[in-house]
């Protein structure tokens, strides 16, 4: 398990981050915590690269219990409208983040032997468009209200022109868009240390 503890002091120190920031706004349609929490997939490429799929999981199960945690001491904080995180965010977040990286180490397996850049590149994209579908409808979607009927969210609901420009939608799919743009820009920088830190721990590797 000491083999593992860097990947899993990484992958909890992400979470946890991401879990104070997401309570900041930056601008209109971003919270702080969307520029810390992408950084999760490069944990797990890293990992997954580095000491193969096994650890991988065992560094995003890691994650994972440290996501509830957060969850559980959120739920337990009254903010101006309720608690901080609500049953709804915390199994969004849940479902997203162990759908997201469980697909991510299960492409980069199927690439691994492409271009070094082919398998973090693909399996980012592909985990991090799935965890903001996955954590954005069930977290705030009128159509799953069901899960949580005394926790309103019409305020996610209210139908905006999309991101303040585009068609009109409700406000909760301008936030996940914009969310989805700043991981996908961040899978690509993301490129930047993958390749550094394996060119300089298992040259073999890069």
């Amino acid at each position: 398990m000491k083999r593992y503890l860097p990947g899993i002091l990484a992958m909890a120190a992400i979470v946890v981050a991401s879990n104070i920031l997401v309570q900041h706004l930056f601008g209109q349609w971003l919270t702080w915590g969307a520029f810390t929490y992408p950084f999760a997939f490069l944990v797990t490429d890293l990992t997954n690269r580095l000491q193969g799929a096994r650890a991988a999981r065992i560094v995003v199960a890691a994650g994972f219990v440290v996501g509830i945690a957060c969850s559980l001491v959120g739920s337990q904080i009254m903010g101006e409208f309720g608690p901080l995180v609500s049953f709804r965010v915390a199994l969004g977040s849940g479902l997203a983040f162990l759908a997201a990286q469980m697909t991510d180490i299960t492409i980069f397996n199927r690439l691994r032997r492409m271009g070094w850049w082919k398998a973090p590149l693909v399996s980012t994209l592909i985990g991090a468009s799935l965890d903001t579908a996955i954590f954005f409808s069930v977290a705030f979607a009128a159509g799953l209200s069901w899960l949580e009927p005394g926790n309103d969210v019409a305020w996610a609901n209210e139908s905006l022109p999309l991101l303040g420009t585009g068609p009109m939608a409700p406000l909760w799919v301008s936030l996940g868009t914009a969310d989805w743009l700043v991981k996908l820009a961040l899978a690509i920088i993301a490129l930047i240390p993958f390749r550094a830190v394996v060119t300089k721990l298992s040259p073999k590797l890069a």
